[in-house]
This record gives structure tokens, C-alpha cells and sequence, in this order.
């Protein structure tokens, strides 16, 4: 009878147990499914919230590279990159000792960096010239979390990268690679902000290049992508959100007529994206100048696929290659199921220039170039895919680029929430914007504020430093032809020192004293929910990683705390196809 009674009772309070845990569900919506997204969902999910995502295209993976083996760093330089790697038991293999250091075509002549030295000394001691002059500058910036910290280090902000070169008087040739790897890892150096450009330096300052490329990642990021969507429970795709409603009790997102009910928010997407969602309350000018304002660097890609290699063997022309007069930065890489590819990068003004161009178009132009050089090149062609994120109007470029004066506008903007809304994306990182590492530690740390805000903590506003008034354009370059010696044709801005298209309150010396710096340390993983202070370890001087598309990763706000609440997504599915919003590779 007393065995009876108890086992009574015990149901009864597992049942009461029950109705309140029901009660105190935690419900978040993620907008954007790119890396950003798919890390700020999955580590939700992983602390018991019931997350759904919201992506606007038909896949996942927003601006993830369509590289099938993707350089990058060990565990020191990329740690929650590497973190994600071991976790979800993605393949690798080592990194070569050759490709650690970028390779050049001159004229078109292949030159490994020692080639150079003994064969164009002039270019190379330019070159040496140059990045010692860059690693000047990085070391005046004691903090790269707070870059304009000073009045010296503010009016960087209102110099372009081009103005800055100018007064280096670097050879042609010298000034025709310094601009093709800046436009490469960044944009045109005449749209750059040169406080961007030193802060960014400062970031992997020390970090040799052995760090940086330990290993390929076999399949590139989008394998990193599909490992996350594995996890997730709920993911809608072709679902663009139009409207994004708070209030004391949690938080509406409309896709089309439906509208899915949550008590947070993360809005991992593009600056561009952004613009097409409606905000209530609205968002305060300061954020819709930085949706409007901020720079993003234009990047294109190409990838041409060979059943065989066609090039010399000897050449070896994998990791970074630049032309002195080419549109873009091209590697070599092993195709996963044999073969060979090449991928091109066209960036900056290149990019702007091609967008004339049709995509067949623009391969015939390659392949006729690189078929001059090996005849076998159009029998062994087996396809080509292109990638045009410059003119995708979700994104409106590959990944964030400050301009000049826009550090001084909207420096760390995005890092805190918004009330119930918290944000993500590589635009939203301080110290690895347009990095897969970058894209992931958003991720989490939106996820982290998230639970912050359900904790009832409150983030103070962003104190953001007023900016000066700046204006900041720059040159289309005129283009010509001849590729892959060539690598297809060279801009105006390589034949002659760009205008520069801002004014210049205070004009810098090039190399600034330095100041003493201690040595980057590694970060640990996983991230804190606010940036570190210390400098994580990153890459050398003139050497700052070469950027990713997509990818992706995103940002973050002032925020009120307000008491979680249990939403259920309405039942409706759906309705729209896919419009507007994309995420991370950042």
C-alpha cells in the first residue's frame, strides 16, 4: 500500500516536473545559414534551446569557398576553427613546405620568393622594403582591438591604403604585386582605409607562415558546413525574412505571411541583407549608416576544372600566386575525384571591371589565354563554376572592408545585442573579419549573449569614437588582356600610383615609431562571449590571411534584459522562395 502511494506520488511530481520544464523552454530563431549561423544554432541548441534557423536560399553554407581542399591554420593560429574540425572528425592533410610563402608570375614568369631575390633583386628588396614599412606601422598599434586609440593611429583612418604606397616610391613591378596581394586579401587599395589595413597587420604580426598553412581541409568549408547542418533539428532554407518585431515578450520574424514567434534573436547576415529586413523599433541612424556606409571587398571566383593537369609539374603552382599584370590571384589545387583545378580570384576593382563580363564569356577569355601556353588545356577541360559575391545583392561584396573614416564611424558597432536581437558574422569580428575563424567565433559569441540575455544580463551601448567627416571613392581600373603569363590583363591602377580619393587631415610618415609589443598569444577555445583584449596569433607583417568568401560570421548589439518566454513557430510552412538573406564563409 505505502510502495503504491509512493509510486503515485512520484508520477504526480514528474508530471508537475514536466509542465514546468515545458514552461521554461528556451526558443531562439537564427537568420542566415552560414558558418556564423550554423555556429550560433548549434551551440544553442547544444545548451537546450529550441532553435530554429531561417535561411533565404535553397542550401546552406552562405559564403563558404567553393575551394574542394581549403588551406588552414593549426590550433595556435585558428583555434576554434580547428576546434569544429575535431569535433565533427573532418578530414585533413599536411600542408607542403612550398606553398607557406606566395609565389609570383612576372611577365610570365613563375618566380618562387628565393627565385626572386636572385633574379629581380631590385623587386624583391622593394618588396622587403615595403612590408618592413608595414610592420612599422602595425607595431604603432599597441591594442588592435582598439586601433584608433590615439590621434596619431585616428587619422590612418582618413588615409587610404594607395595614398599611403604613393609616398613609398616602390618600383612598378614591386607596386603592381603589393597591390595585387592587397586587392586580393582586402579591396582596391584606393577604397582601404590604411587604419584598417595596419590594425589588420598588427592582428598576425609574428605569425609565420608555417602556422598558418598546417593543413588542407579535404572538401574546403562547405564540408564544415554540412557537418554543422547534420546537427541542427530545425532549418528552413528559401525562407527570406522581411520583418523582424520585438517587444517585452519576445521576438517576431515574418518570412512572407508567416511568422515564427521566439524570445531571442541572431541575425547572422551580411551588412546588404540587412538592409531588406524591417526593424521595430528601427534601428538608429549610426546602424543604418553602417548598413549603407560600410565597405565590402569585391571578390569573384573562378574555378576551371581539368580531368588532368596541363601545366608543368616543375612549376608547382599551388598556394599564392600573384601577377604583376593579371586580374587576379590563382592556385592550383588537386580536384577530390582526380584531376585538377584552377582557382582565380578576381578582386577589387578587377572584379568591378569583369562584371561586363558573362560567365561563359569570361572563361572562354581564360581558357583562350591559358591555352596559348598549354595546348592541352582545352582538351582536358571538363567545366568551370563561378561565383559572382560582388554583385549578389545579399552580400554586395565578399566580406567586410573598412573604408576610409569608417573604423572612426563604426568600430565594434555590431558587438552588442539590440534588446532581444543579437548579431553575427565576419563583419561583426575584431581581430579575424572575412575568416572562416572569424565567422565561427561570432557564432558563439552571439550564442553566448543570447543566454546572457536570458540571464537578465544588460550590455551597455558601444561607445564608438566620432568619426571625421570623410570622403571615400575610388577608380575603376581600365583593363587589358593577355592571362596566366599575363594571368589575363592588368589595370590602370598597376601602371601608375592610384588617385587617391580622400582628403587627408593628418598626413602620416609611412612608418610611425613603433612601439614595443609583446608577443601575440595564442587563444584558447572556446571564445568568450566579449572580445579578448590580448592579440591572438595570426599572420606576418605584409602576410595578413588570405581572406575567405563567405563567410562568412556576423555581429552584435546594445541589448535590454527582458525575461525568456516560450514561442512556438507558427505551423504554416514557408511560403516564399529564396530572396535576399545570406551568411558567413566569414
Amino acid at each position: 500500500m505505502s510502495a503504491g502511494w509512493l509510486r503515485a506520488c512520484a508520477l504526480v511530481m514528474l508530471g508537475l516536473f514536466s509542465v514546468s520544464a515545458l514552461a521554461k523552454d528556451k526558443t531562439a530563431i537564427v537568420i542566415g545559414g552560414g558558418l556564423s549561423g550554423l555556429t550560433a544554432a548549434y551551440e544553442l541548441q547544444n545548451k537546450g534551446w529550441q532553435v530554429t534557423l531561417l535561411e533565404a536560399k535553397p542550401s546552406m553554407g552562405g559564403r563558404s569557398g567553393m575551394a574542394t581542399s581549403e588551406w588552414i591554420g593549426n590550433d595556435k593560429t585558428q583555434p576554434v576553427l580547428n576546434k569544429y574540425v575535431s569535433t565533427f572528425k573532418l578530414s585533413t592533410t599536411p600542408a607542403p613546405e612550398f606553398v607557406r610563402t606566395p609565389s609570383y608570375l612576372i611577365d610570365g614568369e613563375y618566380f618562387t620568393a628565393a627565385d626572386l631575390a636572385t633574379k629581380q633583386p631590385a623587386t624583391a628588396d622593394a618588396l622587403k622594403r615595403y612590408e618592413k614599412t608595414l610592420d612599422d606601422l602595425a607595431r604603432s598599434i599597441d591594442d588592435p582591438q582598439n586601433p584608433a586609440a590615439n590621434s596619431t593611429l585616428f587619422a590612418l583612418d582618413q588615409v587610404t591604403v594607395s595614398s599611403w604606397l604613393d609616398r613609398l616610391n616602390l618600383p612598378a613591378t614591386a607596386r603592381q604585386l603589393v597591390n595585387q596581394q592587397i586587392r586580393t586579401r582586402y579591396d582596391e587599395p584606393s577604397r582601404l582605409s590604411l587604419l584598417y589595413f595596419a590594425q589588420q597587420s598588427r592582428v598576425y604580426r609574428g605569425v609565420s607562415d608555417r602556422d598558418l598553412r598546417a593543413s588542407r581541409l579535404l572538401g574546403g568549408s562547405p564540408v564544415l558546413a554540412q557537418a554543422f547542418v547534420k546537427q541542427l533539428k530545425t532549418i528552413k532554407t528559401n525562407a527570406p525574412v522581411s520583418s523582424i518585431t520585438q517587444d517585452k515578450d519576445g521576438v517576431t520574424v515574418k518570412v512572407g505571411s508567416v511568422g515564427y514567434q521566439a524570445d531571442y534573436v541572431v541575425v547572422a547576415v551580411p551588412l546588404r541583407a540587412l538592409s531588406k529586413i524591417q526593424m521595430t523599433p528601427s534601428l538608429d541612424a549610426q546602424h543604418m549608416g553602417a548598413i549603407k556606409g560600410t565597405n565590402y571587398g569585391w571578390r569573384d571566383q573562378i574555378m576551371l576544372k581539368f580531368k588532368t593537369p596541363v601545366w608543368e609539374s616543375k612549376a608547382r603552382m599551388t598556394g599564392e600566386i600573384y601577377s604583376n599584370a593579371g586580374l587576379g590571384m590563382l592556385w592550383v589545387e588537386p580536384a577530390l575525384k582526380g584531376g585538377a583545378n584552377v582557382v582565380i580570384n578576381l578582386s577589387g576593382d578587377n572584379a568591378r571591371v569583369m562584371q561586363a563580363f558573362g560567365d561563359k564569356q569570361l572563361v572562354d577569355q581564360v581558357l583562350i589565354r591559358l591555352h596559348t601556353f598549354y595546348p592541352q588545356a582545352r582538351g582536358a577541360f571538363t567545366g568551370y563554376e563561378i561565383r559572382r559575391y560582388s554583385t549578389d545583392p545579399s552580400m554586395g561584396g565578399a566580406y567586410l572592408a573598412f573604408g576610409p573614416g569608417q573604423i572612426s564611424k563604426y568600430w565594434r558597432l555590431w558587438e552588442r545585442p539590440l534588446q532581444r536581437v543579437t548579431f553575427a558574422g565576419e563583419h561583426t569580428d575584431t581581430l579575424y573579419p572575412g575568416t572562416l575563424e572569424g565567422a565561427l567565433r561570432t557564432g558563439q559569441r552571439a550564442a553566448s549573449q543570447v543566454e546572457d540575455l536570458a540571464a537578465g544580463k544588460s550590455f551597455e551601448p558601444a561607445k564608438v569614437v566620432p568619426a571625421a567627416t570623410v570622403a571615400a571613392a575610388g577608380a575603376v581600373a581600365a583593363k587589358k588582356g593577355n592571362f596566366f603569363s599575363n594571368l589575363f590583363s592588368g589595370s590602370d591602377d598597376d601602371k601608375k600610383p592610384e588617385p587617391v580619393k580622400a582628403p587627408e587631415p593628418v598626413a602620416p610618415a609611412p612608418a610611425p615609431a613603433p612601439a614595443p609589443t609583446p608577443a601575440p598569444a595564442p587563444v584558447e577555445a572556446p571564445m568568450p562571449a566579449e572580445p579578448v583584449k590580448a592579440e591572438p596569433a595570426k599572420k606576418s607583417t605584409a602576410k595578413a590571411a588570405a581572406k575567405k568568401p563567405a563567410a562568412k560570421t556576423e555581429a552584435k548589439k546594445a541589448p535590454a534584459k527582458a525575461p525568456a518566454k516560450k514561442a512556438e513557430p507558427a505551423k504554416k510552412p514557408a511560403a516564399k522562395p529564396a530572396a535576399t538573406t545570406e551568411t558567413t564563409a566569414q
